[in-house]
């Protein structure tokens, strides 16, 4: 008994001693926390976001690649995206929440977007957009990598005005893969779009920021649809005549007004499409 008792003492003395040789500002390592939910979301905005998918690829505003997102209804500082999977796949349950640094509240096993970055760092940086669109629009692209800027040819395009500015990812990441694959980068895009409702990237394609999630969806489609008519203007030779500033801000009250009816008719063709429908 009196062994057993000397080699407890032993013990106690070896973790009291250890505990003494740790430095005072040691901490332990413990896994961050994952971020709160945002809090349910009404049914009715879940599924605009899923036909918002649907309706971008319909309209040939993205394919296999490309995104849309909301800011959360209920909590400005969370977003809601769909997993990473082509969007016209998209369904409700394929919906993930992220926080404003981009980390998904309940991933459920599932990958996210390598460019969700985009959407956290935009959401952070303009409090007044609700709902991002970033394409691969053929027609945009051009005007990426060129000196010409992309401008409102027509009434639909007003948005443009009064300017789209390029992102040009090697200022920030030097020679890189393209990818706004990080919040440096998220950030980065986010001072480039600025005060802009769109922002074309360098190569790369566009992002479309609107207050509402079918003026997100409008505005990608008539960006890509302007780039288009503006391609065709330029190739007939002779100088092209633009929108004036002061007839765009007066167009886009018009459109304010006007632009759920196409929308409605996006929404409705992509909901008959749907399985079960």
């Amino acid at each position: 008994m009196k062994v057993l008792n000397l080699a407890k003492q032993a013990l106690l003395a070896a973790s009291l001693c250890s505990a003494a040789l740790q430095p005072a500002n040691a901490q332990t390592t413990t896994p961050a926390p994952a971020p709160a939910s945002g809090g349910p979301v009404d049914a009715a905005s879940m599924q605009d976001l899923v036909l918002a998918n649907r309706v971008l690829t319909d309209l040939n505003v993205i394919d296999g690649f490309g995104h849309v997102s909301m800011r959360h209804p209920a909590n400005p500082n969370r977003y809601l995206m769909g997993r990473s999977v082509a969007p016209a796949l998209v369904v409700a349950d394929d919906i993930l929440e992220y926080d404003l640094d981009s980390n998904p509240v309940d991933a459920r096993g599932r990958a996210s977007f390598l460019e969700r970055f985009i959407h956290g760092e935009i959401y952070r940086a303009r409090p007044d957009v609700m709902a991002i669109v970033h394409t691969h629009s053929p027609g945009v692209i051009p005007f990426s990598v060129s000196s010409v800027p992309l401008r409102p040819v027509f009434h639909l395009g007003a948005f443009l005005s009064p300017g789209v500015p390029v992102f040009e990812i090697r200022d920030s990441a030097g020679q890189s893969n393209m990818l706004v694959s990080n919040p440096a980068l998220g950030k980065a895009l986010a001072t480039t779009l600025g005060e802009s409702n769109v922002a074309l990237m360098r190569g790369h394609g566009s992002v479309v920021v609107a207050a509402t999630l079918p003026m997100a969806v409008f505005r990608a489609h008539y960006s890509n649809v302007n780039a288009q008519l503006q391609t065709q203007a330029m190739s007939l030779g002779g100088p092209v005549t633009y929108m004036e500033p002061e007839e765009s801000k007066k167009t886009l009250g018009v459109i304010d007004q006007i632009h759920g009816r196409a929308w409605d008719l996006w929404k409705r063709a992509a909901l008959e499409k749907m399985p079960g429908k």
